[in-house]
């Protein structure tokens, strides 16, 4: 892989990672729910998974969808399920100190963020178009191994900024009522980015 090609990796999993997508809203909700450290878990879940949904898009996942479409609609539509009811679960939570114990809400585990990243229509595009650019057909594996481990050095402390600032945000957010309106407003943000998967069904 030339040097150029390596630096337009970095950039496109830079601008990628850390631009407003499900993880990212996802995790600033967190980071002001639970705070950073509780989001960690979530946070690793989203670069592994996403290391592991790139490696086998590079493997011949990506090349099996296009073979058999009918894969890629179910988990489009099972991802859209899934982050309408993550979107209610964000809406209905609050900070941990406001909760009593037992109705208190829980951050999104290392494996629950982990297997959302096979239904996030975002890592989809991220990863297919990772893998139909950077890779070099003359050493595909290496290239595909080296495209993967660079966009997880990239993709963790990117989507690791939105937690930071959710948890930053934690004292603003004190009163209950506050919280309310920023949780509800990321519930909104998070079935708004459904939109390109409904004007596909439209």
């Amino acid at each position: 892989m030339s040097h150029d090609l390596l630096m337009a990796l970095v950039v496109f999993a830079f601008v990628s990672s850390i631009t407003p997508g499900p993880n990212n809203m996802m995790l600033l909700a967190s980071g002001v729910n639970f705070g950073f450290r509780r989001s960690v878990p979530h946070m690793l879940g989203i670069g592994i998974g996403f290391m592991v949904l790139l490696l086998a898009t590079g493997l011949g996942l990506g090349q099996l969808l296009e073979r058999f479409p009918v894969i890629y609609t179910t988990l489009k539509y099972v991802g859209a399920a899934y982050m309408l009811w993550l979107a209610w679960k964000i809406a209905n939570s609050g900070p941990m100190a406001d909760q009593p114990a037992q109705n208190a809400g829980t951050p999104l585990s290392f494996l629950g963020a982990a297997a959302f990243q096979w239904v996030n229509p975002k890592a989809w595009v991220m990863a297919v178009t990772a893998m139909a650019t950077y890779p070099n057909p003359n050493q595909y594996l290496v290239t595909v191994v080296v495209v993967t481990l660079i966009f997880g050095a990239v993709n963790i402390p990117s989507v690791g900024t939105w937690a930071v600032f959710g948890a930053g945000l934690r004292r603003f957010l004190a009163d209950p009522k506050l919280c309310r309106i920023f949780n509800i407003t990321m519930a909104l943000a998070l079935v708004a980015s459904l939109w390109p998967l409904v004007r596909e069904w439209l």
